[in-house]
């Protein structure tokens, strides 16, 4: 099995999608961290009621962090970014121009692979640098060795067998109603000692 399935994966999601562009990676929080590092942003907003790991991103990155009461329903805005957490959005050409829309395949999401995720994009340069990012600095389809790597990267790839799965999934998805995600689906991050 080769990389040429990643591709054929990424094409598909972002056709549906309305997406230039789009970079399978292995977690929608790895998305959300490539975008944050390829951007350089000094401070976020998070909302009280999302994903754990969303938060953990500012300790990691050493980023400022303030919490927001969004009433967020299928995704919300990393707060003062062109960076959205669309984690649970499963939606025909709902692509947001000039965004990083990051999405995630995690088993409880509307197209469940187990885990993984994508970044959708309408930049071609930024696209060339994130997909190097995601995949440890190097483009698919070229031996490394063979290459002047001249990005830093991260091992935050899907592998093929991820994407085959999605291949195979991809039209169920299509054909089944998505589930409506909203923000009280999470608990108040706020009130766990870990954030205290």
């Amino acid at each position: 099995m080769s990389f040429e399935v990643v591709s054929e994966f990424e094409k598909k999601v972002a056709d549906f999608f309305g997406s230039p562009y789009a970079i399978a990676v292995d977690s929608c929080t790895h998305g959300i961290e490539l975008c944050l590092r390829y951007e350089g942003f000094s401070k976020i907003t998070v909302p009280t009621r999302t994903y754990i790991s969303i938060p953990f991103l500012s300790n990691k990155l050493n980023i400022e962090m303030e919490w927001s009461e969004d009433e967020w329903q299928d995704y919300y805005y990393i707060g003062n970014t062109n960076i959205i957490d669309a984690a649970v959005l499963w939606k025909k050409n709902s692509y947001i121009p000039k965004t990083y829309m990051c999405l995630s395949f995690q088993f409880q999401k509307h197209l469940s692979l187990g885990r993984g995720g994508m970044i959708l994009l309408d930049n071609e340069e930024s696209y060339i640098i994130l997909k190097k990012m995601s995949y440890d600095g190097r483009m698919p389809g070229v031996p490394w060795r063979n290459q002047d790597i001249d990005t830093i990267g991260y091992h935050y790839y899907m592998t093929p067998e991820t994407a085959q799965l999605g291949l195979n999934k991809f039209s169920e998805a299509v054909n089944k109603k998505p589930k409506q995600w909203i923000w009280t689906d999470w608990p108040d991050l706020r009130n766990m000692e870990v954030f205290k």
